[in-house]
This record gives structure tokens, sequence and C-alpha cells, in this order.
């Protein structure tokens, strides 16, 4: 009798192990769509390296209708002193993305859809051009970011209500 609740043990351990293994596998696997798609957490000097070198927003302006095409929105077209021109924070009535470039490649390294908007088709990069696309209650903005120069050159349209 002893032996056989040994053994029944000994089997409920490595059942529970093998389950524990499962499942921690599992989650590595998927983490990045439980996390969100940028899948790595920036260090505070390297989110106040991007804020720094991105120009504060304009005052909020209409957005285009009819799907016809427009740059974002800027104070300056000269980034600050000492900034990294490569990257770019810019806004749409949609949301906020943040754009790198290297060379003619560019690539999102973050997007956050604004509130009632959310997220749909994503194109990340590296390409000659990353894309994404908000949807929400005020309709579709689709948000193209071209590298110029070795900078992020974002244009967005907006397109009629459809959630």
């Amino acid at each position: 009798m002893r032996r056989r609740t040994l053994l029944a043990l000994a089997g409920w351990l490595l059942a529970a192990l093998v389950a524990t293994g499962t499942g921690l596998a599992a989650v590595q696997v998927i983490g990045a769509g439980l996390t969100g798609p940028a899948g790595e957490v920036r260090s505070p000097a390297e989110v106040a390296r991007a804020l720094a070198a991105t120009p504060p927003p304009a005052a909020p302006s209409a957005a285009p209708s009819g799907g016809t095409a427009s740059p974002f929105p800027t104070l300056s077209t000269a980034p600050p002193a000492g900034a990294d021109d490569s990257r770019r924070l810019v806004s749409t009535p949609g949301g906020t993305v943040l754009a790198e470039c290297a060379g003619r490649q560019v690539w999102l390294s973050a997007w956050t859809p604004a509130q009632g908007y959310r997220v749909g088709e994503v194109e990340r990069g590296p390409d000659d051009d990353a894309e994404v696309t908000f949807h929400g209650s005020g309709g579709r903005i689709e948000v193209e970011v071209e590298c110029v120069g070795g900078r992020p050159v974002p244009t967005w349209k907006a397109h009629g209500d459809d959630d």
C-alpha cells in the first residue's frame, strides 16, 4: 500500500511539473500577442530621448476629409538641438505613432490608438514604408511613414465614419 501511495504522489508531481512547464512555454511563445506589438520594454532614458527628439504638437486642426493625404502638423521643421532626427513621435486624430529610420528603411517602434479608436491593420516594417490604421467612431485613419534623408516623414488619410 505504501509503494502505491509513493507512485501516485510521484506521478502527480511529474504531471504538475509537465503542466507548469507547458504553460510557461505557451506563455513565452504567445507572450508578444498578450503584451502588444512592441514586445520590448524601453528604458526611461530611451523614452526621454524619443520625446526630446520630437517637437511639441501643434494646435489641433481639422482632419482632412475625402481621403486626401495630409502631412502631420508640427510647430517646427527643425528638431531640437542635439536631438536624434531618425525618430519621430507623431499624433493623428486616431492615435500616436513612434517611427524610426535607418537610411531609407522605416519601422514603427510603437503605436497607441486615441480614445474611441482601435488598431486595425499594421505593416510595421522595416521597409521603404510602414503603415498603421486606426478605426473608430470618427472613421478610419490611415498613417503611412517613409524615410526621406534618414528622417521619418509621415502622412495620414481620414476616411468617413466606419467603425
